[in-house]
């Protein structure tokens, strides 16, 4: 069975439409249908109904498609495999990162990664934790280095890089900039700009003050941390951002929360460790413990 035909098949799925499977693929629409089809004529089956433009998995697609994507998979793992038999760093190495992470924490180690691994085809893909500790999980991603969930999946193996405190921070000329603690009533009875509920940055603020009897006035959220300071700067409310963010343009509150984060990296258990994965993983931890960063 062509594996060119089956990992069509799963972004066409995945997308919802042919063309950006292609894009997806860097193939063009036309290579993608035909891909589709000959599978279809292989396995005497129709995968998809076209109604329209409509796309959308028949029985017999939904049936394959965990199949295929389990079959990509381990075949991804057995190129890995092989690899890892040298000691050669080369070929692809796809990642996935925050926005957060590849802007404050990753040049460096990317600058160091590439002079001395220059060979290896990095894919890095931006997006929110959460959607890449689940790319891990469905095995769309070798490597994640993100903000760690506190609950960890079974088939994920998390590693601590760096602490990350988080702070209280607001515009500098709000009535709550006035020097000293500020009680977290108060702070609950002013207006808010927090990350998405669904982050693991959320989680952290909310888990801190499950037991307080406290109900935050948030006015919006966002997942982006750049877009949450920038709307503390223009008087939305107080946030909670990371310490490699604040600045001059923001005042950090004095509260009882004492909050802080995990960001290092997430992989599979059950798949092999490519050497360009390996050697990205010890360039972090190589940094890292030289600016003092580590986290232990």
């Amino acid at each position: 069975m062509d594996m060119h035909a089956l990992q069509a098949f799963v972004e066409v799925a995945r997308r919802g439409s042919f063309s950006l499977a292609a894009e997806a693929l860097f193939v063009t629409q036309p290579a993608v249908s035909k891909r589709v089809s000959t599978l279809e004529q292989e396995l005497g089956a129709r995968l998809f109904d076209r109604i329209g433009r409509k796309i959308s998995l028949t029985e017999a697609g939904r049936a394959l498609l965990p199949r295929a994507r389990r079959l990509l998979i381990e075949a991804e793992d057995m190129k890995r495999f092989a690899s890892s038999l040298s000691e050669r760093v080369s070929g692809s190495l796809v990642m996935g990162t925050s926005h957060h992470i590849g802007l404050h924490r990753l040049p460096p180690v990317l600058k160091a990664f590439r002079a001395s691994h220059a060979s290896v085809n990095l894919d890095i893909r931006f997006m929110d934790s959460e959607q890449a500790c689940h790319a891990v999980e469905q095995g769309d991603l070798e490597l994640a280095i993100v903000t760690l969930p506190s609950s960890v999946p079974g088939n994920l193996q998390v590693e601590p890089i760096w602490t990350d405190r988080l702070h209280v921070v607001i515009e500098p000329g709000h009535p709550l900039n006035r020097g000293g603690k500020i009680p977290l009533q108060e702070l609950a009875a002013s207006p808010c700009v927090l990350p998405g509920s669904s982050t693991y940055t959320h989680s952290i603020l909310k888990n801190a003050i499950a037991d307080l009897d406290l109900e935050l006035k948030v006015n919006m959220t966002t997942n982006y941390l750049e877009t949450l300071k920038m709307l503390v700067k223009t008087g939305f409310g107080w946030s909670l951002i990371p310490h490699t963010m604040v600045d001059g343009d923001v005042a950090v509150l004095d509260t009882d929360l004492q909050l802080q984060r995990e960001l290092g990296s997430v992989i599979h258990r059950q798949w092999t460790l490519s050497n360009a994965a390996s050697a990205m993983l010890a360039t972090l931890h190589a940094h890292a413990e030289h600016a003092g960063q580590l986290a232990i």
